[in-house]
């Protein structure tokens, strides 16, 4: 038996996946600078308000945008658990109205060194994290990194954010090609959404989407969907240098309203995948496919 079906078999047995699977929503950008971290942390408050249990997931390695936004510094991260003997518990950090947050660390690029017993641990904990929770948020890093792709290609929902920046545009639209290229990668299978951010109106926003839609048909026969447009709003920048979200400091703000709106369209979203896998089949995925290579 080869080691890819060894941890195939592995996530078998310590992962009971289907109902308790949560929902995974991967946020991620062509570039940074675009609002994407932001973008995940007021999504987690908005759809923690609605009564659903929520983690942010980091695995935007060595920047910890999360981290300044939630005003809290985890104690532990995935390292911790693979290594020193934490469990999934231990490593959850709690940020504003009480959403589960855990760093990934540099234990995510040390997932291809992990031995059987490791690998049993690291995923027993992650179905114990879809468990804990009805929707989880990873926070890629921004570009086309390996690092961001990994998580990227195997997604079943992708929340990907631009603003009316022609570079934004280009780098989202390579972000896409890339994907499409990619033979991990099942668009037939995947949900591909767009926040326009920093629009200074909203058909500015929609104009936005529109251009990267447009070409993501014509050339690599992709579809994309609005998810929403967020307005130009300076209470966003001056809640990040406060280190606090604006959605609980200027909860009135055009920003604010927005995220709310898509946070409803994303709570209110009934479609369900055939294979719902959970965090836990993310990770499996991604170490399989580390083993592969």
């Amino acid at each position: 038996m080869d080691q890819a079906q060894q941890l195939r078999n592995i996530v078998k047995l310590s992962s009971q996946r289907g109902k308790n699977a949560s929902k995974v929503i991967t946020v991620t950008s062509g570039k940074g600078g675009v609002g994407k971290s932001s973008s995940a942390v007021n999504l987690a408050i908005y759809l923690k308000k609605m009564g659903k249990r929520v983690i942010i997931f980091d695995a935007d390695f060595g920047v910890a945008n999360v981290e300044i936004m939630f005003g809290t510094v985890p104690k532990y991260n995935l390292r911790d658990l693979i290594y020193k003997g934490k469990n999934i518990k231990e490593i959850i950090a709690f940020g504003p109205e009480d959403i589960g947050f855990v760093s990934g660390g540099s234990g995510i690029t040390e997932l291809s060194n992990l031995n059987r017993n490791q690998i049993e641990l690291l995923i027993r904990n992650l179905s114990e994290l879809d468990e804990l929770a009805d929707y989880i948020i990873i926070d890629t890093g921004a570009g086309i990194s390996d690092a961001v792709l990994e998580f990227v290609m195997i997604s079943k929902e992708i929340l990907l954010v631009i603003t009316p920046e022609p570079t934004s545009l280009t780098d989202a639209y390579s972000l896409i090609k890339v994907l499409n290229r990619s033979h991990n990668f099942q668009s037939n299978d995947c949900m591909i959404r767009v926040i326009s951010n920093r629009a200074n109106s909203y058909q500015e926003g929609m104009n936005c989407y529109q251009k990267l839609d447009t070409v993501a048909k014509r050339f690599l026969n992709m579809n994309i969907h609005l998810l929403g447009v967020v307005p130009n709003d300076d209470n966003v920048s001056k809640a990040i240098i406060r280190q606090k979200p604006v959605s609980l400091l200027y909860p009135n703000s055009k920003a604010s309203k927005a995220y709310e709106e898509i946070s409803k369209r994303l709570a209110n979203d009934i479609k369900e995948y055939p294979n719902k896998k959970g965090i836990a089949g993310m990770f499996n995925e991604i170490l399989t496919s580390r083993i592969r290579r």
